[in-house]
């Protein structure tokens, strides 16, 4: 017996599973799950009309094209169903909106200064945010513009402190080890849970520093140390000397905490604790 998409074959007689779209989706599953790839799934046309369960090839075209539409929509909705996707997606809208505030921030000030050439000395020891609220009060549309850029960066502030929380649910081995927000951009830069679980460690440590790393490949510059995780205070804050090495370290330990992340989906404590105690002794000067 032949077993197909739409029904079973058998010499000549041919049993039909259907014609309810769900119906021959849920048989198709079935049928990869209980014999694999080895289960055909596209017969002859002819057979399948010969058979009598389609009466025609333009009815079994169509009855074939609603199944595969259905279980690509059924793919996208498992796929796009896993948190790691849309942490990776607020990750990257957070990124956004420090370029659009960054931008408006220094061309309002820009503005501003045109406005008032001779606060321009003191401008130099201005931060952007003071800077922005030095502009509000200004009556024009630079103060409206100002009042924007405020609103964005307490939006700004809000997606981190969510991003920071959805990680330490998603990533809670990886966020242990370097935070949320740090373990979240690594997320979003590897593209996903499952891709970060299958990176080694080498390449974890240079995440975010692909410009480096191509320069120096191909113009042999020195090689880079770190990447996104020298946000980690226990990377920019080692000495110069040992931190690639804590770096090193510390992506060793992130690149097994991935794959925990990955395959339990819990907070493995005996494990965290012996990976900050190695992270410790790498962060001793010799």
């Amino acid at each position: 017996m032949r077993r197909y998409w739409f029904g079973d074959i058998e010499g000549d007689a041919c049993t039909c599973a259907g014609y309810e779209t769900d119906t021959l989706v849920e048989r198709y599953l079935a049928l990869l799950e209980d014999g694999g790839k080895d289960v055909p799934a596209l017969p002859d046309v002819q057979e399948a009309v010969r058979c009598g369960c389609f009466a025609d090839r333009d009815q079994y075209i169509a009855t074939l094209r609603d199944v595969t539409i259905a279980l690509a929509e059924e793919e996208i909705r498992e796929c796009f169903g896993k948190g790691d996707v849309e942490l990776v997606q607020m990750v990257r809208l957070m990124d956004e909106l420090d370029e659009v505030i960054n931008l408006l921030t220094e061309k309002s000030t820009e503005w501003y200064l045109v406005k008032n050439p001779a606060f321009s000395r003191k401008y130099r020891s201005c931060n952007a945010k003071k800077m922005v609220g030095i502009m509000k009060r200004d009556r024009t549309s630079l103060g409206r513009v100002a009042g924007e850029v405020d609103r964005l960066s307490a939006t700004r502030s809000s997606l981190m402190k969510e991003i920071s929380h959805r990680a330490d649910l998603l990533l809670p081995n990886c966020s242990a080890l370097v935070g949320g927000l740090v373990a979240a951009r690594i997320l979003a830069r590897a593209g996903g849970l499952e891709a970060l679980a299958s990176f080694p460690a080498s390449t974890i440590q240079v995440l975010g520093a692909e410009n480096a790393l191509f320069t120096h490949l191909r113009a042999g510059s020195p090689s880079p140390k770190h990447g996104i995780i020298f946000q980690h205070r226990r990377v920019h804050n080692a000495p110069r000397k040992i931190r690639g090495r804590v770096a090193r370290v510390l992506a060793g330990k992130l690149a097994i905490a991935a794959r925990i992340d990955a395959y339990r989906g819990e907070a493995d404590e005996v494990f965290l604790e012996k990976a900050q105690a190695a992270i410790d002794r790498a962060g001793v000067a010799e």
